[in-house]
């Protein structure tokens, strides 16, 4: 019987490894995926990126391979272009700004309205306060224009002019837009070289200029990043209604049920306006956009 015992124990013993092993060497691991395809050139705003410098590649195939494979990050970004770049392009255009500076704004707040950093630079161009209001953007209690997408792109576009102007090129610009105008100027005299690829940089600034690059790349040819995204499902531009005011609001809640919206809707459309009133001493003009639907 003890015979027996050990005989039926060593058998299960064996089924048991036998299972475990299945189970261990069948386990499916994340798909990761590698870059499909890496271009033969790149540019920012005309400015070709020298690609045959080793750590250039490299940045370069890095940031693809990140954006690539941060599936619902880039997914995201791919539908709310539909519904941004429609605005900041003709605003860039005016403004003789490159049409490529747009994907400056998707790495800065991934085309989120209402992205604030840690250290407080907010909107789709992420300004900082004082910046903001140097550029002539309204910064108060009941108003925020940084939030306001076509006012923020137009100050976006005479800082990036500005920048290239004591900078020399778009690319340099750019990276001035992490960096600083002064910033790097002054990198540029200490290691006494003009441009952007041959400049030692700070991580973050480092991989800027390569982050738009990137997102360039992968928006202009999603399938060949494996981003297979139908027209159906991208966001839709919301047809609206624009309002001119030019006195003081008490109650925003009371003005949008007068409008036929409630203050949620007049909030997403009107993220500029941060308090639940709006103060207008000074009885300034500001348009406020009611959906039509």
């Amino acid at each position: 019987m003890a015979t027996i015992n050990k005989i039926l124990m060593i058998i299960g013993v064996l089924a048991l490894g036998g299972v475990l092993n299945y189970a261990t060497t069948n386990v499916k691991t994340p798909k990761i995926t590698t870059t499909k395809y890496f271009p033969v050139t790149v540019d920012l705003a005309g400015e070709s990126t020298p690609l045959n410098i080793p750590d250039v590649y490299e940045r370069m195939d890095r940031e693809l391979l990140i954006n690539t494979n941060l599936h619902s990050s880039t997914i995201l970004i791919i539908k709310r272009a539909n519904r941004f770049f429609p605005v900041i392009e003709p605003i860039l255009a005016k403004y003789n700004v490159p049409d490529d500076f747009k994907y400056l704004a998707v790495i800065e707040s991934s085309l989120v309205t209402a992205s604030v950093s840690k250290a407080g630079a907010s909107g789709i161009w992420q300004f900082m306060k004082p910046t903001a209001v140097e550029r002539g953007l309204e910064v108060s209690e009941s108003v925020d224009e940084r939030y306001h997408l076509e006012k923020s792109t137009e100050a976006a576009c005479k800082y990036l002019i500005a920048a290239k102007q004591k900078l020399g090129s778009w690319t340099l610009a750019a990276a001035s837009y992490n960096g600083g105008t002064s910033g790097i100027y002054n990198q540029l005299e200490s290691q006494q070289v003009s441009n952007y690829y041959d400049l030692l940089l700070v991580e973050e600034t480092s991989r800027y200029v390569f982050r738009i690059l990137a997102l360039k790349e992968i928006m202009k040819n999603p399938l060949a990043y494996g981003f297979d995204i139908s027209a159906n499902d991208l966001y839709k531009n919301i047809s609206t209604t624009k309002i001119e005011i030019d006195s003081s609001i008490s109650n925003l809640a009371t003005f949008a049920k007068q409008k036929g919206i409630n203050y949620k809707i007049l909030k997403y459309h009107n993220p500029w306006l941060r308090d639940k009133k709006l103060d207008n001493l000074n009885n300034r003009k500001y348009i406020i956009e009611i959906p039509n639907q």
